[in-house]
């Protein structure tokens, strides 16, 4: 299977083969959407959820952070973001890339929608 990964320099976009790949290998998944996003449309299976935008695109960067490094406790450990859209990741992802010094991030092509098929 050829690989689809593009790469943003701060973080790595994956295609949804990538990721499922990437999900065998045990990646830890961190789905960044609001709770009725979640309630909407479920979240993919062994998921952690940490919100970063509320639903006025406002953000609390430090209690993300403080959760957030909770489950991803190291700088070179691989982690995937998702969101529904993969808008949110992308800003997200050169965050922790760029700002935070994390070494190995991912996010989800076309986000949690394409993997269910909604969009």
């Amino acid at each position: 299977m050829k690989s689809n990964i593009v790469d943003y320099g701060a973080f790595k976009s994956l295609s949804r083969d990538d990721f499922l790949e990437k999900l065998e290998e045990g990646y830890t998944i961190i789905d960044v959407r609001r709770q009725d996003e979640w309630d909407s449309t479920g979240v993919i299976e062994g998921s952690v959820k940490i919100t970063f935008f509320d639903e006025s695109g406002q953000y609390d960067a430090k209690a993300f952070l403080d959760t957030f490094s909770k489950v991803v406790t190291q700088k070179d450990q691989p982690f995937i973001l998702v969101c529904a859209h993969a808008n949110r990741t992308k800003s997200i992802g050169e965050f922790l890339g760029l700002k935070m010094g994390y070494k190995h991030v991912f996010e989800l092509d076309g986000g949690v929608l394409m993997m269910v098929g909604l969009i």
